[in-house]
């Protein structure tokens, strides 16, 4: 027998492959895995192999992330940092030491604030102006479908109370029209545009931090939801880019190429020269990123009927679709023809039959293609549209850490949907039964990119760490098992890596080593387990020694 470069002995090991879920042993030679069994695997093992024991560890396939904006992340850690706190005066400070920390920045830029610390979701210009009055301040928040604003950024911006709502946001106002500080949507990118833009430099320093995070996490590859220019943001797409030519990029990327909602079909030549000048070594941009609607929180997610009012009547407002549906299923048909995957933002249930919508109508032209195309978030699905995801072929992408009680869902979504709709939210389970590919993400930075915390809250429908009890519409949990399978080989077929995904023989050996055995541990202790090593291709790509 050929001696492998790389052994594991003493396992578990959870293959993710149904013909045989549990070894003990696992052989790499270069970068792919040469057998997977048991005692036998011992025989590979020679003078130059490195043996890895498993005993009270755990071999996974690597996790990948269906929805996550890398670069985007690790530029805002070097920003101002809003996350992990939820208090009002915590942000304050934080916001003051950061612009005494950087004297020299013409503007004061970070994101992480949550929804759910100021009263209706809405933070004021007045709180930002009391600890920086002379600088422009612009903070988007943890979901980046809202940005808040100090009052010299809306005066550099020229908003007024006379500035009108673009079509696909709003301007929260003050009782007079006059602009409170918080943007909404499409609204953000009225400040947004003057914001400096990282420059390219920046972008490869966020990617690159960004994947040494990911990596000490287990995630072995990512589609990334947005290359181009968004809300201000510079197109990341460099940075994959110059990483992938230089080496720099370990990591296997897909890239979703945004779609411009304010052109047409008339872009489409662009995308197409965009994927082929984008591919390269371990990063391809084979996607088109569609974003339907907004979010639940500020009302813009696109609704099949009226959200409530605080009283709990029917408003008027049922969200936003922001590309017209009859439209889209014409620009999803030309894309499919294409081969271009879409990748879908669909929260609302409007939103998702608008996409399914479209799918079908593709099917329909086209015949069936291997285009593999995602909706992304599903946080409302009406129960109508849940067998048709099995049918056409389209794959279900969850962002497993939403679907828990926490205050921005109890206090700031479930009491304007209503209590039928409400419990349409976040139908893993049920997609499940229906027969749906289940892919998994985290949307970071809008939530954590820890896959261990989104399998935790897949199966307990609880936040990690929760004291309170209450689980958050419990026919809707998965199995462990099948939550893996989100993050390992639903993720690594919405990339197109058929080769990854699964342990068996001749798949690349895109590996992960947790510290204990999650699949026979206590439920509740998911997000407890760390990961001690990853490795993409047989290489070693973190170490927690």
């Amino acid at each position: 027998m050929t001696e492998a470069d790389l052994v594991f002995t003493r396992g578990p090991v959870h293959t993710g492959d149904a013909a045989r879920t549990r070894a003990t042993g696992l052989a790499v030679t270069g970068e792919r895995i040469t057998a997977v069994g048991h005692d036998e695997i011992r025989e590979l093992i020679g003078p130059r192999t490195e043996v890895v024991d498993l005993t009270g560890k755990l071999l996974l396939p690597g996790f990948q992330d269906a929805h996550v904006h890398a670069v985007y992340g690790g530029v805002e850690l070097a920003g101002c940092d809003l996350t992990g706190t939820v208090g009002v005066a915590d942000y304050l400070e934080r916001i003051r030491a950061y612009a005494g920390a950087n004297p020299g920045q013409e503007w004061i830029t970070g994101s992480g604030w949550s929804l759910e610390s100021f009263d209706g979701g809405l933070p004021t210009r007045h709180l930002l102006d009391s600890v920086v009055p002379d600088r422009p301040v612009y903070l988007t928040n943890r979901d980046h479908h809202g940005a808040w604003a100090n009052t010299r950024a809306l005066e550099l911006a020229g908003l007024t109370r006379d500035t009108p709502d673009p079509a696909d946001g709003r301007i929260e106002r003050e009782a007079d029209g006059t602009p409170s500080g918080t943007l909404q949507e499409g609204a953000t990118t009225l400040v947004a545009r003057l914001v400096p833009p990282a420059m390219a430099a920046d972008r490869l320093d966020g990617l690159l931090r960004a994947q040494r995070l990911l990596h000490s996490l287990g995630i072995t590859g990512w589609q990334d939801a947005l290359l181009g220019v968004f809300n201000g943001q510079p197109d990341p797409s460099d940075a994959y880019l110059a990483a992938a030519r230089s080496g720099a990029l370990t990591a296997r990327v897909t890239g979703a190429l945004w779609w411009d909602r304010e052109r047409g079909a008339e872009q489409i030549p662009e995308l197409v020269r965009r994927r082929a000048e984008l591919s390269h070594g371990r990063f391809r941009a084979g996607s088109v990123k569609i974003m339907q609607d907004g979010i639940a929180e500020n009302f813009t997610a696109a609704m099949t009927s009226p959200y409530l009012d605080g009283c709990g009547c029917a408003t008027a407002n049922s969200g936003l679709s922001f590309v017209d549906p009859v439209a889209l299923r014409a620009y999803v048909t030309e894309l499919d023809a294409l081969g271009f995957q879409v990748h879908f933002h669909a929260l609302g249930d409007r939103a998702v039959r608008e996409a399914l919508d479209a799918v079908e109508a593709a099917r329909e032209a086209n015949g069936r293609r291997d285009t593999r195309h995602h909706l992304a978030h599903l946080q409302v699905v009406h129960p109508d549209d849940l067998n048709r995801f099995a049918r056409l072929g389209a794959i279900a992408n969850i962002q497993p850490l939403w679907a828990a009680h926490e205050p921005q869902m109890d206090e700031l979504t479930i009491p304007f949907l209503g209590p039928e709709r409400a419990g349409w939210q976040y139908p893993f389970g049920a997609l499940q039964r229906a027969g749906a590919t289940l892919a998994a993400g985290s949307d970071w930075p809008v939530s954590s990119p820890d896959p261990l915390e989104g399998l935790h809250v897949a199966v307990n429908r609880m936040e990690p760490g929760s004291t309170h009890g209450r689980v958050f519409l419990p026919e809707q949990r998965l199995d462990l098992a099948s939550a893996i399978a989100a993050y390992t080989a639903g993720t690594a077929h919405v990339n197109g890596h058929d080769d990854a995904g699964t342990l068996v023989a001749g798949n690349l050996a895109d590996l992960v080593v947790l510290d204990r055995d999650i699949l026979t541990g206590p439920a509740e202790e998911i997000a407890e387990a760390r990961v001690l090593r990853t490795y993409v291709g047989g290489e070693l790509v973190h170490s927690a020694d």
